[in-house]
Formats: C-alpha cells, sequence, structure tokens
C-alpha cells in the first residue's frame, strides 16, 4: 500500500520562503503524476501545482512563486514556496497517482502570518 507523508509546513512571515516535502513509501512505488492540494480555511480546496509528464500546472496565483518537483533519487515531492503572502495559508496536501489511483497525504500546515 502506497502512502504520502507531507513535512515542512510552519509559520512563515510574508514575503518569506518555505519548502514543502512528501515522502512515499515504500521508497521503491514512484510515479512520474505527482503534485499538491490546499485547503484554507473557509475556501474550496485548490490544486496549487501538479508535475505530470505532459507538463507542469500551477494555480494562476502561485506561478512565477512557487515550484513544484520531483527528485527521483529520494522519491520525494517538493513545493518551494517563495514570496509567500496571506492568502497561501491552508493545509497543503500532496497526491501521486499510483497504478492508476489517486492517493493523498493527510496534509501540512502552512501559515503565513506576521
Amino acid at each position: 500500500q502506497v502512502q504520502l507523508a507531507e513535512s515542512g509546513g510552519g509559520l512563515v512571515q510574508p514575503g518569506g520562503s518555505l519548502r514543502l516535502s512528501c515522502s512515499v513509501s515504500p521508497r521503491t512505488i514512484s510515479t512520474t503524476t505527482m503534485g499538491w492540494w490546499r485547503q484554507a480555511p473557509g475556501l474550496q480546496r485548490e490544486l496549487v501545482a501538479r508535475v505530470a509528464d505532459w507538463g507542469d500546472e500551477y494555480l494562476d496565483s502561485v506561478k512565477g512563486r512557487f515550484t513544484a518537483s520531483i527528485d527521483t533519487a529520494s522519491n520525494t515531492l517538493f513545493l518551494q514556496m517563495d514570496r509567500v503572502n496571506f492568502e497561501d495559508t491552508g493545509v497543503y496536501m500532496c497526491f501521486g497517482k499510483f497504478f492508476g489511483n489517486d492517493v493523498y497525504g493527510e496534509g501540512t500546515l502552512v501559515t503565513v502570518s506576521t
């Protein structure tokens, strides 16, 4: 059974940076389609970024600030978040497509605050 585990969330000031990680277990299983959703308080869940063979996709509001990438050596998905703002606050949940099924992590909380 494939499991995803996020880490790296926390408190960050506006304009700052944060890097989220999503590890895949068992490490012997990999995929080329992974990404990040986020759930902000009182708002619908939105797709922040997706890395796939056919190309990467980003939410308009994070383009140029966030970068998602997969490190194949460690089988880990990253989300580099730069120049964050208050609207980036939320629970960030990674997902991956394994054997045709979507697998989700439990999420990590990112809070942008002064």
